[in-house]
């Protein structure tokens, strides 16, 4: 008897070319939307997306570190029903990734965090609204009452009690502690590109808004004619400064004394869900997962903090190690699909990705947001079938090997455990 093969099988992970906006045909990537918010962006303002601080050894290093893993493919797999399906924290979503926390958004694109939370949550994928967010957590979780909230902590109890107790306010079941920001960076590359902050009006500016008319009416303009001039909405239980105010770096600072006492009384002060973000070292996985915190992730700050960290995937199997018992996600490089199945392979219960969306928001709003979530899914649901799993939760470190390293002979034992699991599983 002769098996046939179902049908389907060969649109795993492909799109519809005719349900894709026409403008947006020639992008097939993630990086393709650098290419065009380029473009469209003034350059002080791509410039601060894209850099990194000092010399990006650090942005470099976390994009460059997926290069030193292949894939080890198994097939006879059965891999027609590939579901990219994934659980975490007790909620199910369509896909292991989510949008990171990313500061200013709507100076880029008109209302863009509205537009990634309205995107995120058609998508049915997390996303995490920034502390340094145009556009007050409220209005954003009207959009999408499943978002994440990254709080950047103020430097006091009452303060940092009163900012939690609004985001109960608003809705919030996941609190995001970004940690590795204990003091400001050293981001020489925004002043070469003509960015400042607080943000200072220029002839530079100028003339570069004026040569791109997209941005300067579509975004700018209208912003401040429907809204007025943009502020820091959630960095505090009130509304921050405006962002050309000079007391924009004032209001960031602050952290430098935050010990593990402070996560103490964090830990106390929120009973929902609550994340820690910007883990490299296992010692301080083990921490923080004694003091309470429900998952981890893994993140250099997009390169923009401290120059010269481990990538983020480098330390992902040994924070893995350290924290067996919560999730572990990983933000950090993530521009293919590829890259996000190896670190899912590494140990990562999920995978965060920033600019990218940042840009596409920038570009195309939510439907930009939409095609850039349809891209990584699609690449991902591809990925998972080529190297023989059909679920998320079977990506495991067998899939992958350091690259110039032999993978070892299994046993005959292990042979046959692999047999039984199912197909799935070896």
């Amino acid at each position: 008897m002769t098996a046939t093969a179902p049908a389907g099988g060969d649109r795993i992970g492909r799109r519809n070319l005719a349900a894709i906006p026409r403008r947006f045909r020639s992008i097939l990537s993630l990086d393709d939307f650098e290419v065009a918010a380029r473009r469209r962006l003034p350059r002080p303002l791509f410039g601060y997306v894209r850099g990194g601080v000092e010399d990006e050894r650090s942005l470099q290093g976390a994009a460059a570190a997926y290069d030193d893993y292949v894939f080890l493919p198994r097939y006879f797999a059965g891999v027609a029903d590939v579901s990219t399906a994934a659980t975490l924290l007790g909620e199910v979503w369509s896909a292991p990734f989510g949008i990171a926390p990313m500061g200013i958004c709507a100076i880029n694109g008109y209302r863009a965090d509205v537009a990634l939370a309205r995107a995120a949550g058609r998508n049915g994928i997390p996303m995490i609204i920034s502390g340094a967010s145009l556009i007050a957590l409220e209005a954003i979780m009207d959009e999408y009452p499943r978002a994440w909230f990254q709080a950047y902590l103020p430097p006091t109890t009452e303060k940092m009690r009163a900012l939690l107790d609004r985001a109960r306010g608003a809705g919030v079941a996941t609190v995001v502690i970004t940690v590795d920001s204990p003091v400001g960076s050293n981001r020489e590359n925004n002043l070469r590109a003509g960015f400042s902050s607080p943000l200072r009006p220029s002839l530079r500016l100028a003339l570069d808004g004026l040569v791109r008319p997209r941005w300067l009416v579509g975004t700018f303009l209208r912003t401040l004619m429907t809204h007025g001039m943009p502020h820091f909405e959630n960095l505090y239980a009130h509304r921050g400064a405006p962002i050309v105010s000079r007391t924009v770096q004032r209001e960031f600072g602050g952290r430098a004394h935050f010990a593990w006492e402070h996560f103490r009384d964090i830990r106390r002060m929120w009973t929902g869900r609550l994340v820690v973000k910007g883990i490299l070292h296992p010692g301080d996985a083990r921490q923080a997962v004694a003091e309470g915190t429900d998952a981890l992730i893994v993140s250099n700050h997009g390169g923009r903090q401290l120059d010269c960290t481990i990538a983020p995937l480098h330390a992902l199997p040994a924070v893995r190690e350290a924290a067996p018992a919560v999730p572990v996600m990983l933000d950090g490089g993530i521009r293919r699909g590829t890259q996000a199945v190896k670190a899912l392979a590494l140990g990562a219960d999920f995978v965060f990705c920033g600019r990218p969306f940042n840009y596409a928001a920038a570009i195309g709003g939510e439907a930009g947001v939409e095609h850039a979530i349809a891209i990584l899914k699609g690449e991902i649901q591809r990925t998972m079938a080529q190297v023989g799993v059909r679920r998320v939760e079977d990506v495991d470190p067998a899939r992958v090997v350091a690259r110039g390293i032999q993978p070892r002979n299994p046993s005959a034992e292990e042979l046959e455990r692999g047999h039984a699991r199912g197909p799935d599983n070896q």
